[in-house]
């Protein structure tokens, strides 16, 4: 009896088996026209710096000095027969558009993938090294194809899905109206009508100058048999900071990477998944909460604290997608010529007084004599500069590139408009040229609306969003 029951135990495997592989047969033909097939893949490259580069994103450069956690470029290949297209993610503040063309040269000489169809884009830790720099440009290139090459090599039949979650709790809008207008004076001898990074739980706050965008969004890829390839989320929200000085690291952008495989599923031990974090439109947006006095933590505590809740927030959202085994992919490029700011003869004059002042006269601004620098460098330079604008299409999902800190009500209002079901932005994308306020805000005034924190005409914005918006519809018609 024990022999017949195993032989029966073992039919009945058998045919689930097979029920199981014809199921998912009949589920792949249905959701892949003609039998088309998706497929997909994701690796990673090591593009942590050298000790002694200079650490960047405040008004004073400093080496580096420990390696606190390693930085990554990120990428994932989408190809479903047709159309190749690809995502690279790199942990660093912004990358210049030339580090970028040298790697699209690398890939466009050692790959099929057409070079114009991958989105590279910076996630602004400030924990990184001067992507430019003489000594770490041309390696960073170099990983950037390395990591590209990687993933094509990966590559396997594959769905895909996406979602979103809402995490309001992370995300502030930092620039602020007050009633105190010494918060509010510019490096220029004027007065602003609001004042980024304000005193926090001051009186004399009024109340923010513009939106958040709480939504994380992600895309989901995995095997056909469910196995955790690759995941992309996309957060409006600036680093979180906190680091030891002189120490290099991902921020909270490299932690959720490595945290949200396990709240997945990925299995540890075969090391194929890849986590990536992108960084929204969060030129205006950061982690604190000005309303509130501050609380005092340890180095790289919060930014745990936030990756953590983020990566939660992800792998709840994660078991309600819906995948597809084969989707429209495309990708849309084009050039937009935008004027650069230039100094007219007064604020020429007032730098040059400032100039000529001891270093230890009394100033209007503390920065005023960086911003002195800062207006030079604009007006000897160039009258114009030509940035790269991008839409890539997966389905009915866009994902728009721009190469500024981009304000978050920019975001919402592609969201809101763009063609497409759903719609996320990844900001400082294809280049690296300052700050994107919106005109409106550019009335206000504020650090990320003066010239030399932000570079190009008033009207960018508009300018860009017009293109991004055509972009998407060459993306539709293009079905």
């Amino acid at each position: 009896m024990t022999g017949v029951f195993k032989r029966r135990q073992w039919l009945a495997g058998i045919v689930s088996v097979c029920w199981s592989l014809l199921l998912i047969g009949s589920l792949q033909a249905a959701d892949s026209p003609r039998g088309k097939v998706l497929k997909a893949g994701a690796a990673t490259s090591n593009i942590t710096p050298p000790l002694g580069e200079a650490i960047i994103g405040g008004f004073a450069p400093f080496p580096a000095e420990n390696v606190h956690d390693e930085l990554h470029a990120r990428c994932l290949v989408l190809d479903n027969g047709e159309t190749q297209i690809a995502f690279v993610i790199c942990d660093n503040l912004g990358i210049t558009d030339d580090v970028y063309q040298t790697a699209r040269e690398y890939i466009k000489a050692e790959t099929d993938l057409p070079p114009e169809n991958i989105l590279m884009a910076a996630t602004h830790t400030h924990s990184a090294t001067r992507a430019s720099s003489p000594k770490y440009r041309d390696f960073l290139s170099r990983r950037i194809a390395d990591c590209v090459r990687r993933a094509l090599e990966k590559t396997e039949p594959a769905r895909i899905g996406w979602g979103g979650v809402d995490e309001p709790s992370e995300v502030f809008n930092r620039r602020w109206h007050t009633t105190n207008p010494d918060f509010c004076k510019n490096p220029f001898g004027g007065v602003d009508q609001v004042r980024m990074n304000p005193p926090r739980g001051n009186a004399a706050l009024v109340k923010p100058a513009g939106p958040i965008d709480p939504e994380i969004s992600f895309i989901s890829v995995q095997s056909l048999d469910g196995r955790p390839l690759a995941l992309l989320a996309n957060y409006s929200l600036h680093y979180v900071g906190g680091v030891k000085k002189g120490e290099i690291s991902a921020d909270y952008f490299g932690i959720f990477a490595e945290k949200i495989g396990s709240l997945i599923g990925a299995s540890p031990e075969e090391g194929s998944f890849v986590g990536m974090l992108s960084n929204g439109t969060s030129g205006d947006i950061n982690n604190i909460n000005f309303s509130k006095p501050g609380q005092r933590m340890q180095a790289y505590e919060k930014m745990t604290q936030v990756a953590d809740l983020v990566a939660k927030r992800v792998s709840e959202a994660y078991k309600n997608v819906k995948y597809q085994t084969w989707v429209p992919l495309g990708s849309a490029n084009a050039e937009l010529t935008l004027k650069v700011r230039k100094p007219d003869a007064a604020m020429q004059a007032y730098f040059k007084k400032v100039l000529a002042q001891p270093e230890d006269a009394p100033q209007h601004h503390r920065y005023e004599r960086n911003y002195a620098g800062r207006v030079q460098r604009l007006l000897e330079g160039p009258d114009e500069v030509t940035v790269k604008l991008q839409a890539l299409r997966i389905g009915d999902l866009t994902v728009a590139a721009i190469p500024f800190e981009t304000f978050c009500e920019i975001g919402l209002e592609i969201k809101d408009k763009a063609p497409f079901k759903d719609a996320f932005t990844i900001e400082l994308a294809n280049g690296y040229y300052g700050y994107l306020p919106t005109p409106a805000q550019h009335k206000l005034g504020g650090y990320e609306t003066w010239m030399g924190t932000n570079r190009v005409q008033l009207d960018a914005s508009d300018k860009i969003q017009a293109v991004l918006f055509e972009l998407m519809s060459q993306l539709i018609s293009g079905n």
